[in-house]
């Protein structure tokens, strides 16, 4: 990874002694962690930002790996969940399981509207005729506000995911949002990630042993067929793949 490549994501124009005085941190900090294990880039990531960053989920394999590494690595990390109101009920109760077994809670962050106001407004089905907007309603935009209170936030994202993801780093300016990511997984593969979570018996959605690699919302979420993408399940028939946090 070029030094010039990795300035290019973190420089910020807004304000710009953030640019200045972040800029070259994050540039020494993404090549030293470079193909580093998640647990040291975690390890670098609470010491820098301490009580200003937190962990984001979705409950998705990579996020139950990421939130045990992390757990091995700071007593009680925080971890933070947007709550669509439209989640699997397996999803719900993953949230308990993981609550319970590592002593945290994972806080809810709600959409401004609920999902009967969504509807008032916008109709019974918007997911189905505009989810690109459904998605800004119940999810980017509470993640905006979540985010203006930190400095940092850490995410599960893996490279060989998307396109979009494929040039994510282990530490980064987050040119959208406004503060640094931290990807401690990107460099992982789905093989290592279930080997983790099946050689430390972490706890992980039920749905995924039903065919559902990458699990979202009920509306916009199905089982794969063998040899389809694991990311085909979400928005199936449209070339929407992302919701909009990560790309």
């Amino acid at each position: 990874m070029s030094t010039s490549a990795v300035l290019e994501s973190t420089q910020v124009a807004e304000p710009p002694v953030i640019a200045r005085t972040l800029g070259a941190e994050l540039v020494a900090a993404a090549e030293r962690l470079e193909g580093a294990h998640p647990a040291d880039v975690l390890s670098w990531a609470f010491s820098r930002f301490g009580g200003r960053i937190a962990i984001a989920t979705g409950f998705g394999a990579e996020g139950m790996a990421l939130i045990d590494i992390a757990a091995r690595v700071l007593v009680r990390p925080r971890v933070f969940f947007i709550d669509t109101g439209f989640l699997f009920e397996e999803t719900y109760e993953l949230r308990r399981r993981i609550e319970d077994r590592y002593g945290i809670e994972i806080e809810a962050v709600d959409p401004a509207m609920t999902p009967e106001s969504q509807a008032d407004a916008f109709g019974d089905r918007l997911w189905s005729i505009d989810p690109d907007l459904c998605c800004r309603i119940r999810k980017t935009d509470p993640l905006r506000d979540r985010l203006s209170d930190l400095d940092a936030w850490v995410t599960a994202i893996r490279r060989d995911q998307t396109r979009f993801r494929a040039t994510a780093r282990a530490v980064e300016w987050d040119l959208r949002w406004g503060l640094v990511k931290v990807n401690p997984l990107a460099s992982w593969t789905r093989t290592e990630i279930w080997s983790h979570i099946l050689e430390n018996k972490v706890p992980y959605n039920p749905l995924h042993d039903k065919g559902f690699p990458s699990i979202g919302c009920t509306h916009c979420t199905r089982a794969v067929a063998e040899g389809e993408d694991e990311r085909a399940g979400r928005w199936a028939g449209r070339t929407k793949t992302e919701c909009g946090l990560h790309g």
